[in-house]
């Protein structure tokens, strides 16, 4: 189910799933009876969590967001631990049980050779590198930006777009007829960068344009200054409060989608290769926000809650 701020028949049509939910938690939870449970938040935890609570099996629960959703802001007044993964957010839950521990991230995609990493992508000229991640589905808005300013953009930097499967074929084609022989050099589409891809393109690039979830963390771990543009209309505006909250580390420029035009962002590019320092202040800032292990202390915690509670 969802939960709506307003008036709609889908609300009465979610409790009833809801209902049904809580019913089915009740019949599982019974029949496992789980040494602990672990929840990421959103409304579709809230009937386990129920659950669990009424049962007295601990939980622990992680906050992915600077902002929290409502069922982690709930659940945090009887979990036992709480992770979060910006200091903000530690604001809304009792601090003796709440630890900033960052967001789980792949750590194969960290650790690639740069020179490498440019062969692969035959990347030869000295231009800095920009790496535009649009995700696996593509986020128009920023494509449709990158194309429009192509030609502009490849007079500067060599570019490694991850367009997105579907729109790969459409982009590749339309940037032939942009560019010249000369400078389709510098431009390097890809439908989507698997991990070993996107490992070599994080060694190769210098910068990273890209939205604002998760994949902040990835981009902080692998210490890449980066330009977020953030979806706007995210859950609870999650996107840009985590792409301001990130900001404040100097790990990145935040630009409104409404504003993100070719011109605006080449020229943010352009002010942070030119700026004395400025790459390299980015790149402390990003390194410093990095929490490479959130995988294995949350791992821990849970394993730890989970024998307390089996004795």
């Amino acid at each position: 189910g969802k939960l709506r701020r307003y008036f709609s028949i889908l609300n009465l049509v979610d409790l009833a799933k809801t209902f049904r939910a809580v019913l089915a938690a009740f019949w599982k939870l019974f029949r496992l009876m789980p040494d602990a449970v672990f929840s990421k938040g959103g409304f579709g935890a809230f009937p386990l969590l129920l659950v669990s609570r009424i049962y007295g099996i601990p939980v622990i629960i992680h906050e992915s967001d600077a902002a929290p959703g409502l069922v982690n802001r709930w659940s945090g007044k009887f979990a036992k631990r709480i992770g979060v993964a910006f200091a903000k957010a530690a604001s809304y839950f009792p601090p003796e049980k709440t630890a900033v521990l960052g967001n789980p991230i792949r750590k194969r995609i960290l650790g690639g050779i740069r020179d490498e990493a440019k062969d692969r992508f035959a990347i030869f000229s000295q231009k800095p590198v920009v790496l535009v991640l649009c995700g696996s589905q593509g986020a128009f808005p920023i494509n449709q930006m990158i194309l429009s300013g192509l030609k502009a953009f490849v007079n500067d930097f060599e570019i490694i777009h991850q367009t997105g499967r579907d729109n790969f074929a459409d982009i590749s084609a339309e940037s032939t007829v942009i560019l010249s022989s000369e400078t389709k050099a510098y431009y390097h589409p890809y439908p989507f960068l698997d991990e070993t891809r996107l490992r070599e393109a994080y060694a190769a690039c210098d910068i990273v344009i890209a939205r604002s979830g998760s994949g902040i963390f990835e981009i902080a771990a692998a210490a890449k200054p980066s330009i977020l543009i953030p979806l706007p209309h995210a859950a609870q505006d999650h996107q840009r409060k985590n792409a301001y909250e990130y900001a404040k580390v100097s790990g990145a420029v935040v630009i409104e989608q409404n504003n993100a035009t070719p011109n605006l962002v080449r020229h943010t590019l352009l002010r942070i290769f030119e700026t004395p320092g400025e790459l390299a202040r980015m790149q402390q800032g990003a390194a410093a926000f990095a929490r490479v292990d959130a995988a294995e202390i949350i791992a821990r915690e849970i394993l730890n809650l989970g024998l307390k509670h089996h004795g």
